[in-house]
């Protein structure tokens, strides 16, 4: 597996298509664990509970798409509109997901706080 984040990603949202209501994904890296932290917070899932090696997500029904974005570009603080507008499909709908020098965050928060950085993912 080359991409542990966009698999555990394209998981989630086939389990969500199938209308499964749990997904069980290998926990690989923090970085899965940070960006279901985003996700449970904006309310695309429910809550989830890590085993040893794996991670029960509890699926609530709100993802229609999400993924990784590769390459993961770099966005200066002023300039998330082009990756809204090239990855979300309106405006106010959606998150991008961003790795800033100040942690991982959504684009909302990055505006708030004036930063930039390199994009990871997005969902809608």
């Amino acid at each position: 597996m080359n991409d542990p984040l966009a698999a555990a990603l394209s998981k989630i949202l086939n389990a969500e298509k199938s209308g499964k209501k749990v997904c069980v994904i290998s926990l690989k890296s923090k970085l899965i664990k940070k960006i279901l932290d985003i996700m449970n917070e904006n309310g695309y899932i429910g809550s989830y509970k890590e085993n040893k090696r794996d991670v029960v997500i509890n699926l609530i029904g709100n993802i229609n798409k999400c993924g990784v974005i590769k390459p993961r570009f770099s966005v200066k603080k002023n300039k998330y509109e082009k990756f809204e507008k090239r990855y979300l499909p309106a405006k106010d709908f959606g998150i991008l997901i961003v790795s800033t020098p100040k942690g991982i965050m959504t684009h909302y928060k990055a505006k708030e706080m004036n930063v930039g950085g390199k994009i990871l993912g997005y969902c809608y």
